[in-house]
Formats: C-alpha cells, structure tokens, sequence
C-alpha cells in the first residue's frame, strides 16, 4: 500500500473510531426524564418569579367562607390544595413559598461554587503548601457536623434571608471545593495546559482560559444535587425554629401543619408543600445524577 493510501486508511479507521456510539453501541442520551424534569423546574421557578402577577389568592388573606363551615377547608376547585387553620389558601402559600426556598437553595450553592471552586481550583493547579492548607480547611470543615454548625450558626445571629442562605452556603464549600481540586489536578498536566504554559501564558489566562471551562461542567451537575441538598437543610431548619423568620418557605409551611391534630384533621396543610417540594428535590437530584454520569462519560471518551 502506497504511503497516502495508508494515511487515509488510518485516517478513515480515526474517524471512524470517533464516530462510533458509547460502549454497548448504545447513543447516550439525558434521556425524557431529564427534560421532565426541567421541564418542571423551569415551571416552579416561573411560577415563583411571577407569582405576584399570577391569578392567585392573597396568600395572607382570611378567606372564610360561611358556607364551608370552620376552616380548615379541605381541597376543592376553589381552593386546591385547601386552606389553613386561618382560612389561608395553601396552594398560593406555597407558591410564593417557593420563592424563599428556592432563592436559599440557589445562593446557598453559588456561594459554596463561588468560594469552593475558587479554593479548590488555585489549589489543585498551584499545588505544593498551598494545596496542603486549602485540603487540610476542607478536611476540617467535613468533619464538623453540618447541622449543628448550621444550628451554632443561626442561633448566634438573626435568621434572615441572607443569614440562612450563606450559613448553607458556607457547608457547601468543602464538598465543591474538593470537586474542583479533582477536576483541576485531572487537566493541569493536559497536552493543552502545558502548551500553554510553554508558550508563556500567564498562571491567571491559563486558569481561566484553559482550567475553568473544564472545572465548571462537574461543577454545574454538583450544583442541582447542592441546591436539593440545600433546600431540604431549609426544611429541617424549619422545624427547630431556625428557618427564615418573617417569611414563608416550604419548611415553615410544612411546620405549619405538622401538628398531630393537623396531621390528623387536616393533612394537606403539611402534604401539599411536602408533595410540592418533594418533586422539585427530586427533579434537581435525578437531573444533576444524568448531568454528572453524561460528562463524566464523555470526559472518559477523550
């Protein structure tokens, strides 16, 4: 065989060889599921953002009704998910208090991705004492119990907004910290990483021009599975009285009705937040689990 009929021969058995589908000749997919699920999450983020625009009953009103007798109403077409022990429209309660609990569940994981992934990434690509302070921090602060540090933390300070969001947050950066230390020692020693290097690119260009497009793709997976971590600490908050003061979250609402006579009376005070939240925990799991097993295949096809 000539030397350019071997070139394309090698050429053509490469490309083929990338074409090919993923082990078992099955094309990976996220799959319906995943987009189920987002497609939930993008309702009840819509749904939060716009729920003072949106037909709903005021979620602090009275509404009693003397033709249903005392409140609590159980669900009907005028109140679906029914009322409280006030006359207080559950559906619309827990509505807008998705809006508190998904914005604890969001700046919780974007600080923890902010500090962490910071951490870990100069760690991993620095190396040396640097990496042996920033690991032995994150050692340390996996070893303390999170939820009597988060408990330490809000009974010492006011139990607002930002307090219960960055308490969260600040548990969150150990377990992404260690993410991006993975990832970033994994290509720091990457043919494109050390070409740069050669070429005289600064530490700086090359962490952000090279490392952190490749450090933020695990990290994004592990940020829905933070933010269904987060929202569930919420909850568990709630009920120690440690939750958002002055604000209605799921946790609060599911507290609300969490009383053995509510719970035997009156169920959906409780459920119908719990059913709500359960859902949207369980579609930031699943669609994290598929984000992280589809790139980390496609990182082992490389």
């Amino acid at each position: 065989m000539s030397e350019s009929g071997q070139f394309s021969a090698d050429l053509s058995g490469s490309l083929e060889q990338d074409a090919a589908p993923d082990e078992g000749g099955v094309r990976r997919t996220l799959g319906w599921a995943f987009w189920l699920c987002v497609g939930w999450l993008v309702t009840i983020v819509l749904a939060a953002l716009l729920a003072p625009w949106l037909p709903l009953k005021d979620p602090d009103a009275n509404l009693v009704n003397p033709d249903f007798g005392r409140p609590p109403y159980s669900p009907s077409t005028t109140h679906w998910f029914g009322t409280d022990q006030d006359a207080r429209d559950v559906f619309s309660r827990t509505i807008f208090g998705a809006r508190v609990s998904l914005v604890v569940g969001f700046v919780a994981i974007a600080f923890g991705m902010v500090i962490g992934g910071t951490l870990g990434t100069l760690a991993g690509y620095f190396r040396g004492w640097w990496d042996r302070v920033v690991s032995f921090v994150f050692v340390v602060l996996l070893s303390f119990p999170a939820l009597v540090l988060a408990i330490l933390i809000t009974s010492l300070l006011d139990r607002g907004l930002v307090t219960i969001s960055l308490t969260l947050g600040f548990l969150a950066i150990a377990p992404v910290g260690r993410l991006a230390r993975a990832t970033t020692i994994q290509y720091a020693e990457r043919e494109f990483v050390i070409a740069s290097r050669t070429l005289g690119a600064s530490h700086s260009r090359i962490i952000v021009r090279e490392l952190l497009p490749n450090v933020v793709i695990p990290m994004g997976a592990l940020a829905l599975l933070g933010m269904a971590v987060a929202i569930v600490a919420e909850g568990g908050l709630a009920f120690l009285g440690l939750s958002v003061e002055k604000e209605e979250t799921w946790g609060n609402l599911i507290l609300l009705g969490s009383g053995s006579r509510d719970l035997e009376n009156a169920p959906w005070i409780s459920l119908s937040p719990i059913f709500i939240l359960f859902l949207t925990v369980l579609a930031l799991n699943y669609a994290g689990d598929k984000l992280r097993a589809y790139f980390d295949v496609r990182e082992i096809s490389l």
